[in-house]
């Protein structure tokens, strides 16, 4: 009754919020909460064939089909960060960040995949960027796969061969080896649902289409890879560094367009799809995949003349090796949606075609420069509830969130979007959630994967046609930095300068 209470108090704090009100309760984050923003390597380094870095499938991917970015950038220089990671950090100074995410890429380091060459051109620019960190006292947060997986592993089947979880543990090892000692904050896979899902549905790299048998051979590879990499830690590292190991989800709140029994059940099934095939074999009381996924991909495949299911099966061995292999639950939660049944016919297999409903955004929802990003602040609320139910209040850092705009500095839907958000994690706070920090998606405009860089996610513009990458700071980076001094969220701040700035605009 509680969380029902409190999700009407929070639904009636949001609209009071648009009407320029408020409860007038002064809610803090507390001086242990860590504020950061995050980044990762391909879409920020650039420098993608010199010093000894192999290629990797977004290398490949992107060469071989430049028609697919939307403005024809890809990340071969992106923001040149491979030699201005100084300036990254005096970014992050400027907005007095506590941590920063980070990831490492596998093919700078291990140009062929295999620990049989350690390119140490790679292995420095590392070095030099986390000694530059702790020069600070910024903790690294480091990823240590973000999507770029080395070309020579993706010629011998990628994540779907499953001697994959071994080339990853060994990539895992050299890093946990190199960084270990002033590293404290590891996260292994980012989002395996888009590395799997999309990967293999042709719209990211490799761009494979095998939609509905292999993205879920990936599912499989990846989750044990992840899980490897955590004993590997746990065992040989733990006690000599004390750090911690986890994973970052994508992890969006989705329920029912409309409160019918028919829609709930939907979104319940969408749920399972796209939270619990990637929580329950870590976080569940039983472990392994969700039983409502695991019948409905059954039914479906002998349906369509499968021998057996297309989702592999986990074995006792492996459903032990993955049952709590995380010391923190990262989200990367960006947007919700509205779920109902789907009257549609979907490619089958596929995954869509397994789930059987069709998801929606509500037309009241502010709309960002990404068609599929919507605001919806209640969501990542209701998310932090369904998860302390569903998995026993997980410990948790929000590793992504973020919002895109077109090119400009006065970006006041960031603003907006950043403190409503912000405000709804102050409620999940309040009501028991073990957040431990909130980490903005992204330092600085970066290329955002196909859509190169027509959406802009950063704090800091980004002139890519400068020579140096000139980075400026947006209105949202100067109302972050005064959000981590002050730990609260003031709705009516902004910064002199603007507010003169935004005068000369009305006039």
């Amino acid at each position: 009754m509680k969380m029902y209470l409190r999700l009407i108090q929070f639904l009636s704090c949001c609209v009071l919020c648009v009407y320029g009100w408020s409860d007038n309760r002064i809610r803090k984050f507390k001086d242990d909460f860590s504020f950061g923003v995050s980044t990762s390597a391909y879409q920020i380094e650039g420098a993608w064939n010199i010093d000894g870095k192999g290629e990797s499938i977004w290398d490949r991917f992107l060469h071989n089909y430049p028609e697919v970015i939307a403005d024809g950038r890809n990340g071969d220089e992106a923001c040149n960060s491979y030699h201005q990671y100084k300036r990254d950090v005096e970014m992050l100074r400027e907005l007095g960040v506590d941590h920063y995410r980070f990831s490492i890429s596998w093919p700078r380091i291990l140009p062929s995949g295999y620990p049989n060459i350690i390119n140490e051109k790679g292995i420095q620019y590392y070095d030099n960027l986390i000694n530059e960190l702790l020069k600070y006292n910024i903790q690294p947060m480091v990823t240590l796969y973000h999507f770029d997986l080395p070309q020579p592993l993706q010629d011998l089947g990628g994540w779907i061969n499953p001697l994959s979880v071994e080339w990853f543990e060994d990539f895992a090892r050299v890093v946990f080896d190199k960084y270990g000692d002033r590293v404290k904050y590891w996260i292994t896979i980012n989002q395996p649902n888009d590395v799997c899902i999309q990967g293999y549905s042709g719209l990211m790299a490799p761009g494979i289409v095998s939609k509905g048998v292999g993205d879920y051979i990936c599912v499989k590879n990846v989750m044990l890879a992840h899980a490897k990499a955590y004993r590997l830690y746990e065992r040989e590292y733990k006690k000599k560094y004390n750090g911690q190991v986890g994973i970052s989800l994508g992890l969006n709140w989705a329920h029912g367009k409309t409160n019918a029994t028919e829609n709930e059940e939907a979104a319940a099934i969408y749920r399972d799809f796209t939270i619990g095939l990637y929580m329950d074999p870590i976080w569940s009381e039983d472990g392994g995949f969700p039983r409502t996924v695991k019948e409905r991909i059954a039914k479906k495949s002998k349906e369509q003349g499968f021998k057996e299911s297309r989702l592999p099966t986990l074995s006792k061995e492996e459903i032990k090796l993955l049952k709590g292999s995380a010391d923190f639950l990262g989200i990367n939660h960006y947007t919700s949606f509205l779920v109902e049944p789907s009257g549609q016919q979907y490619d089958s297999p596929s995954i869509d075609d397994d789930m059987g409903v069709k998801i929606s955004h509500n037309k009241e929802w502010r709309s960002s420069q990404s068609m599929w990003l919507k605001s919806a602040p209640y969501g990542i609320y209701r998310l932090c509830l369904y998860l302390n139910k569903v998995y026993k209040y997980p410990q948790i850092y929000i590793t992504e969130h973020g919002w895109s705009t077109t090119t400009g500095l006065n970006d006041k839907s960031r603003v907006t979007t950043l403190r409503d958000y912000l405000s709804a994690i102050l409620f999940a706070i309040e009501d028991g959630t073990d957040i431990k920090g909130y980490t903005v998606w992204s330092l600085m405009d970066n290329v955002e994967w196909i859509a190169g860089t027509s959406e802009r996610f950063g704090l800091y513009e980004v002139d890519f046609d400068s020579k140096d990458k000139k980075r400026t700071a947006r209105l949202s980076a100067l109302v972050y930095k005064r959000i981590i001094e002050k730990r609260i969220v003031e709705n009516d701040w902004l910064p002199d300068n603007w507010k003169i700035e935004k005068e000369r605009e009305e006039l």
